[in-house]
C-alpha cells in the first residue's frame, strides 16, 4: 500500500459525499489536473488506490503532492465549474481543446447603415451575423464573389453614409454596387437587397438559383451561348458551395454529430454539422495523449470544453458514446446556457446512427493525416528511437537498426531478410535477402547464426578491401532479432564467432510482445501505446513482409522449374533460357514453336515437346 503521508492520507480521510470539483497539484503547487465527481469522496479516493490506471492516469499520480477541493451543491455546477477551471489553470493532464487553426467566418454588422461582406477569423459577441466556418480562406473568397455575382453588394471599405457624394466607381457601371458612396441608394433599399444575400448566406439560395438560370435562359435565346455556359457553371459552382458551407442560425432544426477516433496515443473529436435536414461541414480537433483514455470520457470533456466557447449550440447533439450519466449532465447545461430546449443523445440505430458512423469515419481520416504532420513524425521516428535506446541501456542513439526475420516453408526455400530503419524510418535500398545455404529443414537458430555471421563477414571483408561505402559496411547501431532468447543468443554468437563485438541487440517474442536482451533473466515490457513499442512492431512487421515476398518469389520460380522439368529433353540450361526469353509459365505455353525455336539453346525438337506439353496441359 502506498504511503502518501500524514497530510494527504487525513484529507482522503475527510473526503465529503458531496458533488463537487478536485483539483491536484504537484510538489510546487501548480495545478497538474482538474476533475469533477458526483461523489468527491469515492472519485477522489481511487486515484489513491494500488489500482490498475490507464498509462495517462498512472503518470499523472505520480506527480500528486497534494490536492484541493471545491464543494457544488448539484452535478451542473460541478460540470460548469471545472469547465471555468480548466480554462484558467490550463492543467497539464487535462484534456485540453487546443485548435491550431482559426477558420474563417463571413461576417455582415447590420448595425452599419450600408453593411458589406467582412472575413474575420474569430466569432465575437458584437451583434453582427456570422457565417461559416469556411474550410480556408478561399472558400469565403468564392462564397464573396458567388454573392457579388447576384447582389450589387458593395465591396469598399469608405465610411458611408458619405458626407459629400462621391462620383461611382466601376462597379457601379457594371451592376455590382447600388453605388451608395454617391447617394444613389437609400439605406431602406440597401438592407432589402441585404436582406436576399442574408438568405443566400443562410441556405436558403432557391432564389439564387431562379434568377441565374433565368439569366442563362435569356442569354441562350439571345445565342450568347458562351454567355450561357458561364451561368451554367456558376449555377453549378453554387448549388456545390451552398451544399457545404454552414449557416449559423438557430431557427432551424440543427444537429451537432462528435465522434472520436484513437490511435493509442493521441485522439481526435470530429464534429459535424446537420443543417436544414443536410451535412453542411464539419470540424475536427486534436487532443495529444488522449489515445488511451476512455472515448466517452474524452468526448464528454471535449464537449463541455468546445460549447462553452461555441457561438451555436444546436438542437440536438448526438454523440458516438458518453459515459453514464454524463448526457444528461450535458444537456441540463446545454439547455441553460442555450436557454431553450437541447437534445444529448448517443444513438445506437437508425438514420442517427448512420450520421455518427460517418462522424467517426472522418474522424478516422482526419487523425491520419494529423499523424502524417511533422512535428508527429518526428516523434514516432527519431524520438521513438532515442527513447527505444535509452530503454535498451543504450550510451547512444541507435540511428541505424536492422530487423532479421527467417522464412521458409517446412524447411524448404528457406530466407533471411535484412530490414534497416534509419532515424526511425524505412531505408528500403539498404534491405538485403539472404538465401540460407548451411542449414537443412525449419531450423530457425542456425539460419539466424548464418545471418549474421554473413553480414558481419561481408562487412568485415569490405573493410579489408578498403571499399569504403560497399552494401554491407555501414553497420547498424542496434539489431531487432524476431523471436525470443534463443534465437537471439545465436544471432549474438555469429557475430563473436567472427571475432568481431556485437552491437546493441534484442529478441522481440511476438506472443507478448515481450524485448529480450542479451542474457537477461526478464523481458522488457512496453505499453502498447507508447511510440517505443510501436517503432519495435513496425520493424518486425517489415522484416516479416520483407521476407515472405521474397520466398513467395522463389517458391514460385521453383514450382516453375519443376513444372519444366516434366517436359523430356528440357534441361536445366533450356528451362534458364526459357524463363529468361519468356518470364512465366504462362508466356511460354502460349508461344509458338516457331517463338519457342528462337530461344536460345532450343531446337525445333524442343520446342515441339514443349508445345505437346502446352497442349496436354
Amino acid at each position: 500500500m502506498t504511503d502518501w503521508g500524514e497530510k494527504l492520507e487525513e484529507k482522503i480521510r475527510m473526503l465529503p459525499d458531496s458533488p463537487g470539483c478536485y483539483l491536484m497539484k504537484d510538489a510546487s503547487g501548480t495545478i497538474i489536473y482538474v476533475g469533477k465527481a458526483v461523489n468527491l469522496k469515492n472519485r477522489v479516493r481511487s486515484y489513491f488506490r494500488d489500482t490498475a490506471h490507464t498509462p495517462k492516469v498512472a503518470a499523472m499520480i505520480a506527480h500528486i503532492d497534494d490536492f484541493d477541493i471545491l464543494l457544488c451543491e448539484t452535478n451542473l455546477e460541478a460540470l460548469i465549474l471545472e469547465c471555468n477551471l480548466i480554462k484558467e489553470h490550463k492543467p497539464y493532464y487535462n484534456i485540453l481543446l487546443k485548435d491550431d487553426k482559426h477558420y474563417p467566418y463571413l461576417k455582415v454588422d447590420l448595425r452599419q447603415p450600408f453593411p458589406r461582406l467582412e472575413l474575420c477569423r474569430r466569432m465575437e459577441k458584437d451583434g453582427a451575423k456570422y457565417f461559416g466556418p469556411y474550410i480556408g480562406a478561399n472558400a469565403v473568397r468564392q462564397v464573396i464573389e458567388a454573392v457579388r455575382n447576384v447582389f450589387p453588394i458593395r465591396s469598399c471599405r469608405q465610411a458611408l453614409p458619405a458626407k459629400n457624394p462621391k462620383r461611382p466607381c466601376m462597379n457601379h457601371d457594371i451592376g455590382r454596387c447600388l453605388a451608395p458612396c454617391a447617394g444613389l441608394c437609400t439605406e431602406e433599399a440597401y438592407r432589402e437587397m441585404m436582406e436576399g444575400v442574408l438568405s443566400f448566406l443562410s441556405g436558403d439560395y432557391a432564389v439564387v438559383i431562379r434568377r441565374l438560370k433565368k439569366d442563362m435562359e435569356e442569354a441562350a435565346a439571345a445565342m450568347r451561348y458562351e454567355k450561357a455556359a458561364q451561368i451554367r457553371d456558376r449555377i453549378r459552382d453554387v448549388e456545390g458551395l451552398m451544399e457545404r458551407q454552414i449557416a449559423l442560425r438557430t431557427d432551424r432544426s440543427e444537429q451537432d454529430l462528435i465522434a472520436v477516433a484513437q490511435d493509442g496515443l493521441d485522439a481526435m473529436v470530429q464534429i459535424l454539422y446537420v443543417r436544414g435536414g443536410r451535412m453542411v461541414g464539419g470540424d475536427h480537433f486534436a487532443l495529444p495523449r488522449e489515445g488511451g483514455e476512455d472515448p466517452g470520457e474524452v468526448i464528454a470533456a471535449f464537449a463541455a470544453q468546445y460549447y462553452e466557447q461555441a457561438g451555436l449550440i444546436p438542437r440536438n447533439v448526438l454523440c458516438q458514446t458518453l459515459p453514464e450519466g454524463a448526457a444528461e449532465q450535458l444537456e441540463a447545461w446545454l439547455r441553460e446556457k442555450k436557454g431553450s430546449a437541447v437534445t444529448v443523445a448517443t444513438p445506437q440505430r437508425g438514420e442517427k446512427h448512420e450520421l455518427v458512423l460517418l462522424a467517426v469515419k472522418n474522424a478516422e481520416d482526419a487523425l491520419l493525416k494529423r499523424n502524417a504532420r511533422r512535428t508527429v513524425h518526428e516523434e514516432r521516428t527519431v524520438e521513438a528511437a532515442k527513447n527505444l535506446g535509452k530503454i535498451l541501456g543504450m550510451d547512444r542513439y541507435p540511428r541505424r537498426i536492422e530487423g532479421y526475420d527467417i522464412s521458409n516453408t517446412q524447411g524448404e526455400q528457406s530466407v533471411a531478410a535484412m530490414v534497416v530503419f534509419i532515424d526511425g524510418e524505412p531505408a528500403k535500398k539498404e534491405y538485403r535477402h539472404f538465401r540460407i545455404k548451411t542449414v537443412e529443414g525449419a531450423n530457425d537458430f542456425e539460419s539466424l547464426y548464418e545471418t549474421l555471421k554473413r553480414r558481419y563477414a561481408h562487412a568485415a571483408r569490405e573493410e579489408a578491401e578498403g571499399a569504403g561505402t560497399g552494401r554491407f559496411t555501414d553497420l547498424p547501431d542496434l539489431i531487432l532479432i524476431d523471436g525470443g532468447p534463443q534465437q537471439l543468443r545465436f544471432a549474438r554468437q555469429a557475430i563473436l564467432d567472427l571475432g568481431m563485438e556485437p552491437p546493441a541487440m534484442f529478441g522481440l517474442a511476438e506472443r507478448e510482445e515481450e524485448i529480450w536482451l542479451p542474457d537477461a533473466a526478464e523481458p522488457i515490457c512496453l505499453d502498447h501505446r507508447t511510440p517505443e513499442l510501436q517503432l519495435v512492431q513496425r520493424v518486425r512487421n517489415e522484416a516479416h513482409r520483407f521476407g515472405i515476398i521474397h520466398h513467395r518469389a522463389l517458391r514460385g520460380k521453383a514450382s516453375i522449374h519443376s513444372r519444366l522439368e516434366e517436359i523430356p529433353g528440357i534441361g536445366p540450361q533450356r528451362r534458364k533460357e526459357l524463363l529468361k526469353a519468356f518470364g512465366s509459365l504462362k508466356a511460354i505455353r502460349e508461344a509458338s514453336v516457331d517463338e519457342l525455336c528462337a530461344v536460345k539453346g532450343m531446337n525445333r525438337a524442343a520446342a515441339e515437346a514443349v508445345r505437346a506439353w502446352a497442349e496436354e496441359k
